[in-house]
């Protein structure tokens, strides 16, 4: 069972005139230049989005090891951004930044988040758990194939997390970009390719994870012409939020997790 349907919805804080609904404040890299355009293109009137850079280097990951070390320091920077989004006085915090939410299986994904509760006083949407939420919401998934711009060794984490919760990894691509900012250079070509790799009839679901590429377009047109579910994890992360705070509003083009579930 994932975490969506268990939680209360957040009080509300405010009355602001543009996000009148929910403010969200939103913690993602300072290298990150896709999470912050691909959240405002997903969400609806009266739910706005305020972004509070994780300070860090644009390491070189051009390793298993430095690419977990570059993760682990974007983990370790997360509560300083998260002190300075509450000033804006938020009412719901939503993850931009996906690799160590996966890190330790179910059980570490837990826990990475009820520490950021703790600090902050609010709850919490990662994308680990929003993808367990949306696979879930999908209903009829078993075997499943993800690619990231990870390196070998956090792929792996990404399938452990997914093990634990009962989804087989079948086949997976890490596409080992070498720096932070290259992620963002992953474009619809480079996906194409990838997805022809990961498909076939023994996979109920396409996956692409890392908060860095935007998928949330190619993989509403991919779900399409494939006849199957294909989840971004920015689509996920976004749509689990909204879930969470009780905003059902359908957002066409981006898929059925916005359009109807």
């Amino acid at each position: 069972m994932t975490d969506t349907k268990q939680r209360v919805m957040p009080e509300r804080r405010n009355k602001d005139v543009q996000g009148y609904r929910y403010k969200f404040g939103v913690l993602g890299p300072s290298t990150n230049t896709i999470v912050q355009p691909d959240f405002d293109d997903l969400r609806p009137h009266g739910v706005t989005n305020h972004y509070s850079r994780i300070v860090v280097d644009n390491a070189k990951a051009v390793s298993n090891e430095t690419f977990m070390a570059g993760a682990w320091e974007i983990s370790h920077n997360t509560i300083d951004a998260v002190k300075g989004v509450l000033t804006c006085s938020p009412d719901y915090l939503v993850m931009g930044m996906s690799a160590v939410t996966f890190f330790g299986g179910a059980e570490g994904a837990l826990k990475w988040r009820q520490n950021v509760e703790e600090v902050s006083g609010l709850k919490v949407s990662t994308g680990s758990e929003a993808l367990a939420a949306a696979l879930e919401a999908y209903g009829g998934i078993k075997k499943v194939a993800f690619f990231s711009p990870y390196y070998p060794t956090a792929n792996a984490e990404v399938a452990n997390f997914l093990s634990d919760y009962g989804y087989e990894t079948v086949r997976d691509k890490p596409l080992q970009a070498p720096s932070w900012t290259a992620i963002a250079e992953i474009d619809d070509d480079k996906m194409r390719e990838t997805f022809r790799y990961l498909d076939g009839d023994d996979v109920d679901c396409l996956i692409q994870v890392g908060t860095n590429v935007s998928g949330i377009r190619f993989c509403a047109a991919a779900e399409m012409y494939l006849g199957k579910p294909v989840i971004a994890i920015n689509t996920a992360t976004y749509w689990h939020a909204l879930r969470a705070c009780g905003v059902y509003d359908h957002v066409p083009g981006f898929g059925r997790l916005m359009a109807e579930l």
